[in-house]
């Protein structure tokens, strides 16, 4: 079973449905044979990545909001991420434009990396507060993960995989895709959202039913 995940790192919900999607995927009794893909979905394509500001006044500028009304609606957020195990520091978190990090993703894919460079980059933006746009930041995670470090800062110096993060946000648009996260499975099902890991299991099971 193939399940595509379109994603944007810097979405909170993104990151708590992997989260509830892990809880159902645990429980599903042929979870050997999935195979996951990430796919990429850009939220804010305009973004300037600026570290002298915090996420709280990002979100203030970009939904014409006060900053207390932006830091309430971030703290309702990270109240629903712990409910799930997921620690969000938006007081730390750096607003940056997630096109290099999706590039970075489609890099680790192919070195059969790109499920833990995904829960590194969240990890790394909602958590640690590290900027997921800097070129130095990428070439450490992809250290971390075992890869050549040098052969990424190469390819992005190059350009590659440019066109890989656009073509899936042209999918995406083609599938009628509005939101993330959006998970795909065998091109036959979608669930739309950081739904209850019950909905994902009985997904799951209705797939591997239908072979």
């Amino acid at each position: 079973m193939k399940i595509e995940i379109w994603s944007d790192i810097m979405c909170p919900f993104c990151y708590i449905g992997k989260r509830k999607f892990e809880v159902a995927l645990a429980q599903f009794e042929n979870k050997d044979t999935v195979e996951i893909e990430w796919k990429s979905f850009l939220l804010s394509p305009e973004m300037k990545t600026d570290p002298s500001k915090n996420i709280h006044q990002f979100l203030a500028e970009h939904k014409g909001i006060s900053l207390d009304e932006a830091t309430g609606m971030n703290d309702t957020v990270a109240h629903i991420a712990a409910q799930v195990g997921l620690e969000y520091n938006f007081d730390k978190t750096i607003p940056a434009n997630s096109f290099n990090a999706h590039r970075f993703l489609h890099f680790t894919k192919q070195h059969g990396k790109q499920n833990e460079a995904e829960e590194l980059l969240f990890r790394a933006y909602f958590t640690e507060g590290k900027n997921i746009d800097d070129a130095q930041t990428l070439m450490g995670f992809a250290a971390q993960l075992g890869l050549d470090a040098n052969e990424f800062a190469q390819a992005m110096g190059q350009g590659a995989f440019t066109d890989e993060v656009i073509a899936d946000i042209q999918e995406a648009q083609q599938l009628g895709v509005r939101g993330v996260p959006f998970f795909v499975f065998n091109r036959k099902y979608a669930v739309s959202g950081a739904q209850e890991p019950a909905l994902f299991l009985e997904t799951l099971e209705k797939v591997a039913a239908e072979g």
